[in-house]
C-alpha cells in the first residue's frame, strides 16, 4: 500500500506539473518566514538554492562519500552525506562535465523517516531531500545508474544547518564508467556554487564618521553620534567610480536594515539587511511589498561584503553598483529617495520580526551619490509629531489651568473685570476655547497622515474620538448656559463638571496610550513616569487648594458672633486666602510649563 501511495503521488506530480509548480512557487514566496521544513523543494531542482534570502556559506563542512567510483548502467552506488548536525538537505547526481544540466539517474531510500524522493524534471526519483527539520548528522541513499548515463557523474548536495546558514552544491565524488577518459577541466568545482557565493570578510577595525559630509553621505541617530556606540544608528554611502560603498552600524542584537523609497510609507521599496544569527552575520537584499515581511533575495548583487561584531555593536559594509539594469527591484542609486533606517529582532533560524520601533525616516528625498551630507531623520512623521504636541498643549496646560481657575479663583477675581466680564470667567473661557481649537486641529492630523482610520493603533483612536466628542459637546453646552439664578443652573453645573472631568480623565488615558504607539513612541519608561508625575502634580495642587478652602470656611465659622469682629476677621482671612491661592497658582503654572516643555522637547527629538 505504501509503495502504491508513493507511486500515485509521483504520478500526480508528473501528470499535473502546472499545479505542482504553482504550489511550490507559493511555498517559495513564503520561504522568508517558513523555509522548507517538509523538504519538498522542487522549484530548487536546477539551482539547488533554497529561497532563504541570504548568501550561501563559502566553505563546506559536510562530506559526500560513495562506496564505488566506477559504474555501469543499472549499477547501484551507495551515497553517504555526513557532517555537523543539519536540518535540511538536497542531493542530486549530474553530468560531471555539464553541471548545469538536469539530474541523472534515480535514487532509492535507505531511511524513509528522514529522507524522501523527489522528481526533478522528467526523471523520476532523481533527487532526495529531508522530510522534516529534525536535526540529523548523516544520510544514506542509493543511486541507480541509468541506461543513458554520461561517462562521468558527480554527486552534489545542498545542506541547511539553520535557516540562513547553508551550503549550495557541495561537490562530491565523481564516479565514471569503465575506460572513460577524464577531461582536462577539473570536475570538483561547481560553476553555480562559485557564482552564488559572495566573498565575505571580517572587518578588522570599526568604521567611523570622520568623513561624513566630506566624502560620505551619512545618516545618524542621534545626530552626530559615534557609529562605534551601540546607541548610534548609522548609515553611510561613499562613491567609488561606478559603485557605492555602503556602511551600516547599530546595536548587535537582531538585524539592521535600510530601504530606499519614493514616499514616506513602507511598501514597494528597495531594502538591504544585515542579520545577526548566532554571532554570524548575513547580508541580503530584499523587496518590501506593502506592510508584509520583506521578500529576501537568493542572489543579492552585493560585493565586498564585510561585517564585525564587537562591544555590542553590529557593523556591516558592502558595495553595490549604481545601476543594476537586470534587476527591477533594485533601484538606481543616482536618484533621490526617502531613506528608511530600522533595527529589530531576528528569531532562531533567521526569520526577522517587525522592527521594535518606528524606522528613522529622512525629512526629504536625497541622492546618496550627490553632494555628501551629514543628516539625521525622524522616527515620527511631522503630522504625528504635530498631533502629539498640540494635544499636550491642550490637555496638559490649557485645560488644567482653566479648571483650576474656574474651581478656586471665583472669589479671588470676583471684582476684577476683563473685557467687561469677571476675570476668572474670561480666563477660563479663553483657555477652554484654546483647548477646543487645538484638539480639533490635532484630531484631523492622524487621519490626514494615514488617509483614513488606523487599525494598528489599538484603543487610542477610539478614546481620542470619544474625547473629541465630549469636547464639542462641552462647547455646545457652554453656549446654552442658563443665567446664574435660573432653575436649570444647578443641572447645568452638574453636567458641565461631569462632562469636563470625564473628558480630562479620558484625555490623560489616551495620551498614555498614544505616547508608546510606533508612530510617536516617546522614550520609555521616561514618558510613563513623566505623565504620572504630571498627574500627581495636578492632583496634589487640586487637593492642596481644596484643603485650603475648607480651612478658610472652618476659620470663619469659629469667629465669635460679634459683627465688627466678624467683618474684620473675614476681611483678614479673605486677604490671606487670596494671597495664598495666587502664590499656589503661580507655582502650579510654572510647574505645568516645565512638564509641557519636557514633553515637547521629547517630541521634537524623536
Amino acid at each position: 500500500m505504501r509503495k502504491k501511495a508513493i507511486s500515485f503521488s509521483l504520478y500526480l506530480m508528473m501528470e499535473l506539473p502546472s499545479l505542482a509548480s504553482g504550489f511550490w512557487m507559493l511555498i517559495c514566496f513564503y520561504a522568508s518566514v517558513n523555509g522548507y521544513p517538509n523538504g519538498r523543494v522542487r522549484e530548487a531542482c536546477m539551482s539547488m538554492i533554497p529561497c532563504h534570502g541570504s548568501s550561501p556559506q563559502p566553505s563546506p563542512v559536510h562530506i559526500i562519500a560513495v562506496n564505488w567510483t566506477e559504474f555501469k548502467p543499472g549499477d547501484t552506488i551507495e551515497v553517504h552525506l555526513s557532517g555537523p548536525d543539519f536540518e535540511g538537505f538536497f542531493i542530486q547526481a549530474r553530468d560531471a562535465e555539464h553541471l548545469d544540466s538536469p539530474a541523472v539517474g534515480s535514487f532509492i531510500l535507505a531511511d524513509r523517516k528522514h529522507s524522501q524522493l523527489l522528481t526533478c524534471g522528467r526523471t523520476k526519483n532523481s533527487a532526495v531531500s529531508h522530510t522534516s527539520k529534525a536535526k540529523k548528522s548523516d544520510v544514506k541513499v542509493y543511486w541507480i545508474a541509468p541506461g543513458n548515463a554520461p561517462k562521468h557523474v558527480q554527486f552534489l548536495a545542498t545542506v541547511v544547518k539553520k535557516y540562513k546558514t547553508y551550503w549550495v552544491k557541495i561537490p562530491g565524488p565523481v564516479v565514471s564508467q569503465p575506460n572513460a577518459l577524464f577531461p582536462t577541466t577539473p570536475l570538483y568545482v561547481t560553476s553555480e556554487a562559485i557564482s552564488t557565493s559572495h566573498s565575505v570578510s571580517y572587518l578588522t577595525k570599526p568604521f567611523n564618521a570622520s568623513n561624513c559630509g566630506i566624502m560620505k553621505f551619512c545618516i545618524r541617530n542621534p545626530s552626530n553620534c559615534d557609529p562605534g556606540s551601540a546607541s548610534c544608528l548609522f548609515l553611510s554611502f561613499q562613491m567609488q567610480k561606478s559603485s557605492v560603498l555602503i556602511e551600516m552600524s547599530g546595536a548587535s542584537e537582531g538585524y539592521l536594515a535600510f530601504a530606499l523609497s519614493y514616499d514616506q510609507w513602507m511598501g514597494d521599496d528597495d531594502a538591504y539587511l544585515c542579520i545577526n544569527e548566532d554571532h554570524h552575520v548575513t547580508v541580503s537584499t530584499a523587496y518590501l511589498k506593502g506592510r508584509r515581511p520583506p521578500v529576501l533575495d537568493s542572489e543579492n548583487a552585493l560585493e565586498d561584503v564585510s561585517w564585525r561584531l564587537a562591544d555590542g555593536v553590529l557593523q556591516c559594509s558592502f558595495r553595490r553598483s549604481i545601476h543594476l539594469a537586470a534587476s527591477k527591484e533594485r533601484f538606481n542609486l543616482d536618484a533621490s529617495y526617502y531613506i528608511f533606517l530600522a533595527d529589530g529582532e531576528a528569531g532562531e533560524g533567521g526569520p526577522i520580526y517587525k522592527h521594535r520601533r518606528q524606522p528613522l525616516i529622512t525629512d526629504g528625498m536625497y541622492n546618496v551619490t550627490g553632494v555628501p551630507q551629514d543628516i539625521g531623520g525622524s522616527r515620527s512623521p511631522r503630522l504625528i509629531k504635530a498631533h502629539g504636541a498640540l494635544m499636550f498643549v491642550a490637555w496638559i496646560t490649557a485645560v488644567s489651568i482653566g479648571v483650576i481657575v474656574a474651581r478656586f479663583f471665583k472669589p479671588v477675581w470676583s471684582h476684577s473685570l476683563l473685557f467687561g466680564k469677571e476675570m476668572w470667567f474670561q480666563v477660563h473661557r479663553m483657555l477652554m476655547l484654546t483647548t477646543v481649537t487645538l484638539t480639533s486641529i490635532s484630531f484631523v492630523l492622524p487621519f490626514i497622515y494615514r488617509g483614513g482610520w488606523s487599525k494598528q493603533a489599538g484603543f487610542h483612536p477610539y478614546l481620542g474620538c470619544t474625547v473629541m466628542a465630549l469636547t464639542i459637546f462641552q462647547l455646545i453646552m457652554a453656549g446654552f448656559r442658563p443665567s446664574l439664578h435660573a432653575p436649570r443652573r444647578q443641572l447645568f453645573n452638574w453636567f458641565h463638571w461631569s462632562t469636563g472631568t470625564t473628558a480630562r480623565i479620558l484625555a490623560v488615558v489616551t495620551m498614555f496610550l498614544g505616547m508608546d504607539l510606533p508612530a510617536l513612541d516617546l522614550p520609555d519608561p521616561w514618558d510613563t513616569y513623566t505623565m504620572i508625575g504630571f498627574v500627581a502634580w495636578h492632583v496634589g495642587i487640586d487637593v492642596l487648594l481644596e484643603i485650603h478652602s475648607y480651612c478658610l470656611i472652618r476659620k470663619a465659622e469659629l469667629i465669635e458672633d460679634d459683627r465688627v469682629q466678624i467683618l474684620q476677621s473675614l476681611t483678614s482671612a479673605e486677604a490671606e486666602g487670596h494671597l495664598f491661592k495666587q502664590i499656589v497658582l503661580t507655582i502650579y503654572v510654572c510647574g505645568n510649563i516645565v512638564f509641557l516643555i519636557a514633553f515637547l522637547a521629547a517630541v521634537y527629538q524623536i
